[in-house]
């Protein structure tokens, strides 16, 4: 049995507790906030899974018990989660699992938590569970298929009101009452559903398209005097290869819209989320007259359960080459940083590859 540290007792947390005890692990959830935990136990956890588990040991995050761990998961706001990830690493666990988005747009402390992780041998992964879920398997097993072609672009897009969120979160009394209302603080569309620009890289990767290098975006945004963030950030990225494509991702479309298309000369793959309720799917269509629907029928619970599963595999393999890969997360912030930069600056904004995950290497 696994011992697992669940560090944040909101949304996530719950759903890595649940998905932890699902697999047998022995969980231990902490909170700086006491209410938070009470919150967990008498609502939240048996609201969404039928009743409290009297086997997640609750404690507040200054009493609760460092080093032993195998995993640490960190579901706290991203502003937290660079120095709750090297902290985490002082505790020497086998590996760490940081909700998206990793870090906010300043990118500070990014490669020291790359630096340090690879010196002590500690596996990162970064939860963008979309890129692990069924659905995406579904896409990797079409594009195995061929009858494509060259592919030509892919476009992504997280089109979804936040009323869903704060439905998520009845504790909270709108965007200005957390992290979400603040772009950075990893808020806002380009944080909060960077989920896009994350599947959209993964679908280059998939390609054989290398990673992003170039980025244009156009945001709106909302300032009042309180929050500070973007409504909506539209995303041209082009790779290393030369392949070109786009993501838009918004806190503002309703009923949602999530889906993408990895677009070939003969043929394209679209993915899906939500395309009938509680299903995902991949439809597919090669030449004028071949087309394919596959539907995966799955819960938000067994999302995480599906993450963690790909989490476990990949831990005890010693394997790196996840999707979930800090690298990959890492990546991903580095388009929500030059994003920022663009739309300030109203320019194509480059990452240099070599350079690093810092803002020196946005040019």
């Amino acid at each position: 049995m696994y011992k697992v540290k669940v560090l944040g007792a909101g949304s996530i947390g719950n759903h890595l507790s649940n998905a932890s005890r699902f697999l047998g692990w022995e969980v231990h959830l902490c909170d700086v906030d006491a209410a938070a935990l009470e919150r967990t136990r008498e609502s939240i956890y048996p609201a969404r899974y039928g009743k409290w588990d009297e086997a997640i040991q609750l404690h507040r995050c200054d009493q609760a018990p460092r080093g032993g761990f195998d995993f640490i998961f960190i579901g706290t706001p991203p502003d937290s989660h660079m120095k709750l990830a090297l902290a985490a690493l002082e505790e020497k666990p086998r590996a760490l699992l940081i909700e998206k988005p990793l870090c906010t747009p300043g990118l500070e402390h990014a490669q020291e938590l790359v630096d340090r992780a690879k010196a002590q041998g500690t596996l990162v992964m970064v939860g963008y569970d979309h890129v692990v879920g069924m659905a995406s398997v579904g896409v990797e097993d079409e594009l195995k298929q061929g009858g494509l072609g060259p592919i030509e672009t892919i476009d992504v897009e997280f089109r979804e009101h936040w009323g869903g969120i704060f439905g998520a979160h009845p504790w909270l009394a709108g965007p200005h009452d957390s992290y979400l209302g603040y772009w950075q603080r990893g808020g806002a569309a380009s944080g909060e559903h960077s989920h896009a620009a994350n599947l959209w890289q993964h679908f280059a990767h998939l390609v054989g398209a290398g990673r992003v290098t170039e980025v244009s975006a156009a945001m709106s945004f909302v300032r009042d005097g309180t929050v500070d963030y973007d409504k909506i950030c539209a995303l041209h990225l082009t790779t290393e290869s030369g392949l070109m494509g786009r993501v838009v991702q918004d806190v503002v479309t309703q009923p949602p819209r999530k889906w993408g298309r990895i677009q070939g000369r003969d043929g394209h793959v679209e993915w899906h989320c939500g395309y009938k309720p509680g299903v995902d799917a991949v439809l597919s269509k090669r030449g004028p007259a071949e087309t394919g629907e596959r539907l995966f029928q799955k819960t938000r619970p067994q999302d995480f359960i599906q993450e963690l599963r790909h989490f476990q595999h990949h831990v005890e393999a010693n394997r790196a080459d996840s999707p979930l890969a800090l690298e990959r997360g890492l990546d991903t912030m580095m388009v929500v940083a030059a994003a920022h930069k663009s739309a300030a600056e109203k320019r194509t904004v480059r990452i240099d590859l070599a350079a690093g995950y810092s803002p020196e290497a946005l040019q």
